[in-house]
């Protein structure tokens, strides 16, 4: 009986589980990501003031939908403003680095 043929035959486990978090699975580039942000702040743009027209013409049945809609693309207009200064506070930063 030969020993080789029964050690190829064993099946090996990893040395690592596979890695299955979130940041491992993005594959997008960071334009990517810029863009999908920006489209995403657009959209709520659009919606509160979809939401805005639709009160003024009376077809809003609610004032509080349309009073969320608005402070929802507020809230993401300032939110994509702040990481917009955050990115050309990094970009400066790099810029002031001596090599």
């Amino acid at each position: 009986m030969a020993i080789n043929p029964i050690i190829n035959n064993v099946n090996t486990l990893p040395l690592r589980q596979p890695d299955t978090s979130e940041v491992s699975r993005v594959n997008d580039s960071f334009s990517e990501m810029v863009k999908n942000s920006f489209k995403q702040v657009n959209d709520s743009l659009n919606e509160g003031d979809n939401a805005i027209k639709a009160l003024h013409t009376g077809e809003a049945q609610n004032l509080h939908e349309v009073m969320i809609a608005v402070e929802q693309a507020d809230i993401s207009l300032r939110m994509f403003v702040q990481m917009r200064n955050k990115a050309l506070q990094a970009y400066e930063e790099i810029m002031r680095l001596q090599i």
